[in-house]
């Protein structure tokens, strides 16, 4: 078992504030989700992380004032989390705060009932829930109030104050065919079609855009050299945007006619200096193996 001090992050706050983007912006950076674990249980939970092989040392609960089969449950989080302290736990308690018309705002337009005031009108519930988080917002390490602010920057706050920094968006590079469906998942596509063809010769026809000698065939001819060059230039525009925005991924996609030699080519060519720049590039060949 691991000598490390677990990590965990306490995530609580008004109803409608974004815990649930907190909690995902949490599990992408590795995180161990759970959400709304009665606070009674979360040693028991805590005792089975640590008897995993290996061990979880990265676990994030939500914590909330919904009344239910575990009453009394508010009051016992700031004890949890000085527990949780005296343990040795690196512990970080998230409170997300929301102003109270942008909180009756959402639940007109979600047209969900508040928690705590289910027969009642939604500023009822919101104000009793105010009461019942006052000890539990001034134990926070961090407060965050996400009334003026949408999903994506709410992940990267809760990113940046947990892990110093956001994670930058992981590009995906697939290369495909369009004799066959293109990628469903793919935010850009670029048709490479123009660029000079190998199956026309004879040497390359059977090889793919991995090979070398193929790879220079299509590389090598000035539009394929402007195409790389402006392609690279486009995503060095965008992925910082992306990653200010929060954005996880992106997936590029690039198609020939069937697959495996001009779409491969370039792929590569993207993947290489990507990754020299820090860029985490995932490459999927698709459709390079297919039968012709």
């Amino acid at each position: 078992m691991s000598d490390a001090r677990p990590q965990i992050v306490l995530v609580s706050g008004l109803s409608g504030s974004g815990k649930s983007t907190a909690m995902s912006a949490l599990e992408d950076i590795a995180f161990y989700c759970v959400d709304n674990l009665p606070v009674q249980l979360v040693e028991q939970f805590l005792g089975l992380c640590r008897k995993t092989t290996p061990p979880v040392e990265r676990i994030a609960l939500a914590v909330d004032a919904r009344e239910g089969p575990f009453l009394g449950a508010v009051p016992a989080v700031p004890e949890l989390a000085r527990e949780l302290r005296a343990s040795g736990a690196a512990l970080q308690l998230i409170f997300l705060d929301c102003a109270n018309d942008v909180l009756v705002a959402r639940y007109r337009e979600t047209r969900r009932v508040h928690p705590l005031a289910p027969a009642g009108p939604v500023e009822e519930g919101i104000e009793r829930e105010r009461r019942l988080l006052v000890e539990v917002a001034a134990l926070a390490d961090h407060v965050i109030d996400t009334s003026s602010l949408n999903v994506h920057q709410l992940r990267a706050a809760v990113v940046a104050r947990i892990s110093g920094s956001a994670r930058p968006t992981v590009v995906n590079l697939v290369s495909f065919g369009f004799r066959h469906p293109s990628p469903p998942n793919a935010e850009l596509l670029f048709d490479v079609r123009f660029l000079p063809n190998p199956y026309f010769e004879e040497g390359l026809r059977e090889r793919s855009g991995s090979d070398p000698d193929v790879a220079k065939f299509v590389l090598d001819h000035p539009l394929g050299q402007a195409l790389c060059a402006r392609l690279l230039d486009l995503l060095g525009f965008l992925l910082p945007l992306y990653d200010d925005e929060g954005k996880s991924y992106l997936t590029v996609g690039v198609g020939c006619t069937g697959g495996r030699h001009r779409s491969v080519a370039v792929v590569n060519a993207l993947a290489e200096p990507l990754r020299r720049s820090g860029r985490e590039v995932n490459v999927e060949h698709r459709d390079a193996e297919r039968s012709r």
